[in-house]
């Protein structure tokens, strides 16, 4: 069974969950490169060997095991103890996964289809059973109902998140996805591939506080600035460049907010905290501020951009002068016609022509296959990821009905030396991140996986979303120090795998545990955030009522804060955000805030006809554009039952006329009918009178 694979082992190493890798000895091992090889050899031996299979019933039986349930609901506390069994049975799958998910280039051919098999096997129902994410869902709503408070949650979203990859695919299957789907419907080829713009992307300083909110109290009075040119000239670069990201200048010091900057903070905190219980009133929109005005800057903007500027729509020019002709003409250059414009067109269609078009031909793609799976239940399994998601963020409060996600981190005896609280401490933390990071991600890629597959299923997972309080939570989240959270060091690199596994572990002690490790960032934790900034880009975008909750929540001092991190994706997202509700703030913000502006002429991509810069809709009220939500709601009962609620009895279902035919049909009649058959022909044929004239004047 391989070298690591002679004597298997129950014992899991420390971060045996956060990095793939075997259970068992690793004596024969000599470096860690040694340690994966045999890792991965020993993965694709056990699902040759059809040990999955096995795994997979003792699994059933574990979630099906009332009394380990019903003991767990009488203990006071549950600790790691309670799911001892789970977990081992949680982490040789999430290994198995993982492991044969990765493909290399020295993958032989064997192990090629047998990562395809094991695949499909996910994928599909096998031996009429629901496919394996449908499962693990199932554990998620059962954990957070209370009925199974010992699933050791950590460990089932991400073995969660790693199937749902591997059976849809990941980011960069998406844009190979995506080129076929345009390829199929006749649409041209995309401009750019947004993964690469992105890469290709630089960090920009941060907005400084000082002078984006206060420069004209800070700035010298008008005759001072007259005989230095010089001096005006150096702090307009100062403040309209964007610096090249510097690693010796990781990050600037916090430089304090303005007073209002931090009233407006406090005000938005308040009332995410109401909004997460239930939105229960709607608030107003809150007053433009009311900072001094900036005197007017030339900003020098940058000659080439990013991305392709993109149109939405053109219409009519019919009477119209030449030049506009012409401005038209480069609009059209530019238009962009999406997937969903297409599936709208088509649904549309399908609406109002049934007969004619007849009976859509859906394909039973993987993606197709789960979200058949989920329809009837997508509530609960976004209301249950949610809650937990809630729970592990750091800025949630502790309250006595909220749901208990460490029951797979506490010990059975709580520690007693300094030493022992500060690795427990560590662990609990570290076990929140990594939460946090698999339900983002899962929720990412089941929206991007869903909109691809048909932009209905993505807005019915989208409105759930929204309905469960998604955007109010997403915004607590950042509502916090990023730049802390994002350099957090919750790890002992000493027991991280697999160099544990191949040295004698050192003896721990509270100056090892406080210097953690020599890493500047959690890639964890900014991986998070980077999937929350994106799945609240996904909520909003194109959808007035979600973006007026940005503003109704006071989001643009929380986001604006985000943007100290200077990591070029996650300020992307940030000033995607700022974008859309731009005109909601005002002019005054926007003239107080230029350099953020600046920073989104460069970043974002431009629509032609967007008046994001300069329009003014300050009066807009949450309910004025409930109409859209409503509408987009309808057309999703719509979609649904069209494409999976088919009665037997439809009005459009083709009708027998051929007497022959109909009267050959075999019918299942019951059993006490034989018994009574005669009785039957006397009462409802014999007896009853039949007056042919009649019945042939009828015909």
């Amino acid at each position: 069974m391989g070298k690591s694979g002679k004597n298997w082992d129950t014992t899991l190493t420390y971060n045996s969950m956060a990095l793939s890798g075997p259970l068992g000895t690793f004596g024969e091992c000599d470096s860690e490169v040694d340690v994966l090889h045999w890792s991965r050899y020993n993965c694709f031996l056990l699902y040759q060997m059809g040990t999955f299979s096995a795994f997979l019933e003792l699994l059933h039986m574990e979630i099906d095991n009332s009394q380990a349930c019903s003991s767990a609901l009488r203990k006071p506390a549950i600790s790691i103890a309670d799911s001892t069994e789970l977990r081992v049975l949680l982490s040789v799958m999430y290994l198995l996964v993982e492991n044969i998910r990765l493909e290399r280039e020295t993958d032989s051919c064997r192990w090629r289809t047998a990562r395809e098999t094991f695949r499909t096997e996910l994928s599909f129902s096998m031996h009429n059973e629901e496919p394996f994410a449908l499962l693990l869902f199932s554990m998620v709503t059962k954990f957070c109902s209370g009925l199974a408070p010992h699933f050791p949650i950590k460990k089932v979203l991400l073995l969660l998140w790693k199937v749902v990859m591997f059976t849809l695919g990941g980011f960069e299957h998406l844009q190979v996805l995506k080129a076929q789907k345009r390829a199929e419907l006749g649409l041209p080829p995309l401009a750019e591939d947004s993964i690469q713009v992105v890469k290709s992307m630089r960090a920009a300083s941060p907005p400084s506080y000082t002078l984006d909110l206060g420069e004209s109290q800070l700035a010298p009075p008008p005759s001072k600035l007259r005989g230095r040119r010089g001096s005006r000239r150096q702090l307009l670069t100062k403040q309209d460049s964007l610096d090249i990201y510097n690693e010796r200048d990781l990050f600037k010091t916090e430089e304090p907010a303005t007073e209002e900057e931090e009233e407006s903070a406090g005000d938005g905190e308040r009332t995410l905290d109401g909004e997460l219980d239930l939105l229960e009133q709607d608030p107003l929109v809150p007053p433009p501020p009311s900072q001094a005005p900036l005197s007017a800057e030339r900003v020098a903007f940058p000659k080439g951009l990013p991305w392709a500027p993109k149109v939405r729509d053109t219409d009519t020019l019919v009477g119209l002068p030449r030049p506009i002709h012409e401005s038209v003409k480069t609009l059209k250059q530019h238009k962009y016609i999406s997937i969903a414009d297409v599936q709208i067109k088509n649904e549309e269609d399908l609406e109002k022509c049934p007969m004619s078009l007849g009976e859509e031909v859906v394909p039973e793609t993987p993606c197709e296959i789960l979200y058949q799976g989920m329809l009837y239940s997508l509530p609960q399994y976004m209301i249950a990821l949610l809650k937990i998601l809630l729970a592990a963020a750091p800025t949630s409060k502790a309250k006595t009905d909220s749901i208990n996600i460490l029951a797979d981190v506490l010990p059975e005896e709580m520690p007693i030396t300094v030493l022992q609280s500060m690795k427990l401490g560590i662990d609990v933390n570290r076990h929140k991140e990594i939460i946090v990071k698999s339900i983002s991600a899962l929720l990412l890629l089941l929206l991007k996986h869903f909109k691809l597959n048909h932009i209905y299923q993505f807005e019915y997972v989208s409105q759930h979303l929204v309905f469960a309080n998604c955007i109010p939570l997403i915004l607590k989240f950042f509502n916090q120090n990023i730049l802390s959270y994002i350099t957090a060091k919750n790890s002992i690199s000493v027991l991280d795998y697999p160099c544990c596994t191949i040295q004698d572990l050192p003896e721990l002690t509270t100056e090892s545990l406080e210097a953690g490790d020599n890493n500047q960032f959690c890639w964890r934790n900014l991986f998070s955030c980077i999937n929350l900034l994106r799945l609240l880009n996904k909520l909003t975008k194109w959808k007035h009522s979600r973006t007026m909750m940005l503003v109704v929540f006071k989001s643009a001092p929380i986001l604006k804060r985000a943007l100290k991190v200077k990591q070029a994706m996650l300020q992307l997202y940030v000033l995607k955000l700022l974008k859309i509700q731009t005109k909601y703030l005002g002019r005054q913000w926007r003239k107080s805030n230029m350099k953020t502006m600046s920073a989104i002429y460069q970043k974002v991509r431009h629509r032609m006809n967007d008046d994001w810069a300069y329009g003014n809709d300050i009066d807009a009220r949450p309910w004025d554009f409930q109409a859209e939500e409503c509408t987009l709601r309808a057309n999703i009962e719509a979609f649904n039952s069209r494409r999976y609620d088919k009665p037997q009895d439809s009005e459009f279902s083709p009708v027998d006329n051929c007497l022959q035919s109909v009267l050959g049909q075999r019918l299942d009649l019951p059993e006490d009918f034989h018994y009574s058959y005669e009785l039957w022909l006397e009462r409802e044929v014999f007896s009853q009178p039949i007056c042919w004239e009649e019945l042939l004047q009828n015909h």
